[in-house]
Order: structure tokens, then C-alpha cells, then sequence
């Protein structure tokens, strides 16, 4: 649900299904009530700006005094066929009596006033809205030729329709014959020893009112800034061919559930490629007002799992952007010039360090990808996948999560591409040290390498290009030993160093070494982008 920000080149070689184009897109689908537990059917339409949620509901279409809540209907029994309708549940089920068939070309379908998921609300005058079904069904048997119904259509009908047989008993299921909500009564609801061969089924008249169901809207949710999680909320178990968007407004989708798991994939995967669209435009508006060194490169959100005991069980929805020199945290999207002050962290992006711990695709069971750009491996102990780690100074550390295998590419490619682009404006960083009681600096420049010199006589104590640093340790507090090799001699010298924020150093070593790396190279960044290449090679 991310992208990538205006005005800076492409990475050479980007991954070609990170460029998916906005689509409109429309589909039935299932929505999950987690109070109740029951599914109801609605149909999603998608545009670039809005998924919207469409419930079924009967409208007049014509006719005078049309009255859609309430329906009064006369039937002719036929003789073959009865009354052409099904029903299901009843008081035992603690509900409504619901048509649950109509048969094509017989006395329900040719009113034109009957639908699946009516609830019937009497039979010939008598209310049965607290009948069970036996009780109903014997009323529709007996009541003669002619059987004047009232109905309302029901838009919770269809949950509870499509439940499984023997999912639900009656409350007393010994005392009747009914052995689960989608017993499904009538068999056409023929009045026994009934052969009215004369009798026809009704039509409606120009005069009567005339229905139809149809999709209408229910609920609209913008797609600006939007976030889309398949999780839980504070849970770290997503659901099951599920997921939930969320507005910046607060408003939600509610939990939007498919039955089959390409399904929901699909739809992912097109909701996410309509709020990257949507946030690249946001971008593009902010930085007509940044100068060039202060330029958003990428923006999104992403769920942290917050460090402790308890780490595992817990998700929270975080904002991340890099934008000019800062990796910036926020609870809420930035909307505003004011609002980049807000952030709950800001981290130079020179000193940070980011791993993707674990990546596979959808039923790749591949072993774990590893991003070995750290200093020292993290437990990766109970990951989920499309995981990655962001490591900041005196030792802080992020673990985030995002939902697609795409998102996760694009962070890592975006960090990368942020962390070069600050490291050739800034050109250089020093850091005061110390070691044996002697006051250091150490400074590493992107065009000259590693230099020290003494902090009182501002001397040069001895400089090393990057490509003669050789290696080193650290005892990860506060100490680190470069191993360089003379250049004259071919020796390997030793320079201990102690810093007050050891990680900070390091990084930053790290993302300059990294930078020059890639100024020669141009294909770098895409062999160390590990998502990017299994998202490509898929």
C-alpha cells in the first residue's frame, strides 16, 4: 500500500509486477460480522478513489403506492408446482421464516413480487413472524387456492441460507422433525389432494407495484492514504482469505471475506495497486513544497510488532516515510507541513541499517531468504513472512510487517535507494571517539574514505581508502576494531576506537560503504534487493 515518490529515477531493473496499473474492479464477496459470527453476501465495486460495499434490496421499479418494506402478495396454487417457493429456519431458530427457493415459470416467480430472502410475515391474515417451521409450512398446505402472503425482504437472509447443513440445531430439536436450519420445506408447498387444474398462476397488473433486487450502496470507503490489513486487530495471526480496509477518516469496510485464497489475493493485490496510485499523488503534492534535499521518496503503511514477552501476539498499525535525510515513525499519516513534527520517532537514515528476515511467496515453501547487510543475525524465531527489521542507534530496533509480497520489495529497494541518495548530498560524516583517554574524530567520506585525527591539534592520524578496509569486530557496546591493509607494506593495521553510540557508527560505515558500492556498480541495489528478486522471479 505504498509507493515510491516522484522526481527520482526508477531503480534499473525493478521488479516488472511492482508496476501494477490502477484498476477498476467489481466482485461478490462475503462480510464477516466477528460480533455474531455470521457471513452476509455483498458485492464490492472498486474504482481508483473508493471500494464501495453493495447490499442486496428490493426497489420498486414501478407501480403506484409502492411500498417495499412490506409486501402483499395473492398466489394461485398450481397443480404441479403448488405455490413454486422453498422456505427455511422458523421460531426455533430464533428466526424469520425466509423463501429460500423460487422456481422459474411457477406461481412465486410469475408474481414478480416474490424474492429469495423474503421473510414472511403472515399467510392469509395470520401474523407467523413467532411460528416455527412446521407451523408455517402446514399453514401454506392448507390454505386453500388462493394464498395472500406478506413478506419483507431480509438482507441478512443470505448468511444464514448458505450455512452448511446440521451447522445450527433448534433450540428444542427433539420435539420436531427439523434437523437443521436448512431444512429446506415445501417441496412447492402443494395443499394436500389439491388437483385445481383451472387455477393459473397471478401476474401482476400495469397498475401494481413492481419490484426488483438490486445492489445498493452501503458504505463507501476512500482510498486516499487508506490502510489495508488482514489482521486482527492487535493480533498477529492474519485471517483466513480475508482482509479490511481502513480510511484515514476512521471509516471501515468491516472485514471483507472470499472463498477461495487466489480470490483474495487478487483483490489485494488491486486495492493495494489503487492506494500506492492514490499515495503517489499525495507525494507528488508534498514535494512541490520540499526543497530537492528534503524530497518524500517513500511513504506507507506497515503493522510493528512491538518488542517484549508479548511481542508475538500484538500488531500495530505504524505510518513510515523517508523523506529527505530522516526515516520518520507516526501513529497517523502526515497530511500536513506541521504535521512531519509529529512524528513518534525520527531516525538519521545514514544510521540505520534494514533486513528482510524471512520472505516467501504465496505456497512457496522454500527455505527463508536472508538480507546479510547487518552486523549481526537477529532471532528469527516465530517471523511471518513478508517481514522486515529496521535497526537504529543505541541498539533500538523495528520489526515490521506488511501484507504483500510487492510492499515488501518496495520498502526494501525504497530504504536503499533513500539511504544512497542522503549519503551522496551529505558526502561526508564525523563522529567524536576516543581511545586509550585520547580524544578522536573519525570521519568517513564518501569520496575519500576513512580518516581520524586528534581533536585538540586537529592533526591527521591516518586515512584509508574503502576499498583497504579489510574487516571487523565489535564487542557490541561500545568498542570496534578496522583492519586495514598499508598500502606499502600489505600489512593489516588494527584501529581500535571507542564510541558513545557504537550501532550509529556502524550503520553508517555500512550505508556509505554500501553507497560507494553502488555509485560503481549500478546493477548493486537490485542483487542485494532479496524480496525484489523472488517477487521478479515468481
Amino acid at each position: 500500500m505504498s509507493n515510491e515518490g516522484p522526481g527520482l529515477a526508477a531503480p534499473r531493473g525493478s521488479p516488472d509486477c511492482l508496476k501494477v496499473p490502477v484498476r477498476s474492479k467489481a466482485a461478490l464477496a462475503l462480510w464477516f460480522d466477528e460480533g455474531s459470527g455470521n457471513a452476509y453476501d455483498v458485492r464490492l465495486e472498486l474504482t481508483k478513489e473508493a471500494l464501495t460495499v453493495q447490499r442486496q434490496d428490493i426497489v420498486c421499479v414501478g407501480g403506484g403506492h409502492p411500498d417495499a418494506n412490506h409486501r402483499t402478495v395473492t398466489l394461485r396454487r398450481q397443480p404441479v408446482g403448488g405455490l413454486g417457493l422453498g422456505i427455511k429456519g422458523g421460531a426455533e431458530y430464533c428466526l424469520p421464516v425466509i423463501i429460500s427457493r423460487i422456481f422459474k415459470d411457477q406461481a412465486a416467480a410469475c408474481s414478480g413480487m416474490l424474492f429469495v430472502g423474503d421473510a414472511i410475515l403472515q399467510v392469509n391474515g395470520v401474523h407467523v413472524e413467532n411460528a416455527t417451521h412446521k407451523e408455517v409450512v402446514h399453514l401454506l398446505r392448507t390454505a386453500g387456492d388462493e394464498v395472500t402472503v406478506t413478506v419483507e425482504y431480509l438482507r441478512d437472509a443470505p448468511s444464514f441460507l448458505k450455512l452448511p447443513l446440521g451447522s445450527l440445531k433448534p433450540s428444542n430439536h427433539h420435539s420436531s422433525p427439523v434437523s437443521s436450519l436448512l431444512f429446506d420445506s415445501g417441496l412447492h408447498l402443494n395443499r394436500h389432494g389439491c388437483h385445481t387444474g383451472s387455477l393459473w398462476p397471478s401476474s401482476p397488473t400495469a397498475d401494481e407495484p413492481r419490484y426488483e433486487k438490486r445492489w445498493l450502496d452501503v458504505l463507501s470507503v476512500s482510498l486516499r492514504m487508506a490502510r489495508l490489513s488482514r489482521f486482527r486487530a492487535g493480533q498477529a495471526e492474519p485471517r483466513c482469505h480475508a482482509f479490511e480496509v481502513l480510511a484515514l477518516d476512521g471509516a471501515s469496510t468491516g472485514i471483507l471475506q472470499f472463498h477461495r485464497a487466489q480470490e483474495c489475493l487478487d483483490w489485494l493485490y488491486a486495492v493495494s495497486a489503487n492506494i500506492s496510485h492514490l499515495m503517489l499523488q499525495h507525494m507528488q503534492t508534498a514535494n512541490q513544497s520540499c526543497p530537492p534535499c528534503d524530497q518524500v521518496v517513500h511513504m506507507g503503511w506497515v503493522s510493528e510488532r512491538p518488542q517484549g514477552a508479548d511481542a508475538s501476539r500484538t500488531l500495530r498499525p505504524r505510518f513510515l516515510a523517508l523523506k529527505g535525510p530522516s526515516f520518520y515513525i507516526f501513529s497517523t499519516p502526515p497530511t500536513s507541513t506541521l504535521d512531519w513534527g509529529q512524528a513518534e520517532r525520527v531516525h538519521d537514515l545514514c544510521e540505520v541499517l534494514v533486513r528482510v528476515h524471512k520472505f516467501w511467496l504465496l505456497d512457496d515453501r522454500a527455505p527463508p531468504a536472508r538480507l546479510h547487510l547487518g552486523l549481526r543475525d537477529l532471532d528469527l524465531e516465530g517471523e511471518r513472512p513478508y517481514r522486515f527489521s529496521v535497526l537504529a542507534s543505541h541498539g533500538r530496533s523495528y520489526s515490521f510487517t506488511v501484507e504483500l509480497g510487492t510492499e515488501l520489495a518496495v520498502w526494501e529497494k525504497a530504504f536503499h535507494r533513500a539511504t544512497f541518495m542522503e549519503v551522496q548530498r551529505r558526502g561526508s560524516r564525523t563522529y567524536t571517539c576516543s581511545w586509550q583517554g585520547e580524544g578522536l574524530c573519525f570521519t568517513v567520506d564518501f569520496a575519500l574514505g576513512f580518516a581520524c585525527v586528534d581533536s585538540k591539534t586537529k592533526n591527521l592520524l591516518w586515512r584509508f581508502q574503502f576499498s583497504q578496509l579489510k574487516g571487523s569486530s565489535d564487542d557490541g557496546k561500545t568498542r570496534v576494531k578496522l583492519l586495514f591493509q598499508n598500502p606499502d607494506t600489505k600489512q593489516i593495521e588494527v584501529k581500535e576506537l571507542e564510541f558513545p553510540d557504537l550501532a550509529a557508527v556502524l550503520h553508517c560505515i555500512h550505508s556509505f560503504l554500501a553507497a560507494r558500492v553502488a555509485s560503481v556498480d549500478p546493477k548493486f541495489l537490485d542483487r542485494q534487493s532479496i524480496a525484489g528478486r523472488r517477487v521478479h522471479s515468481s
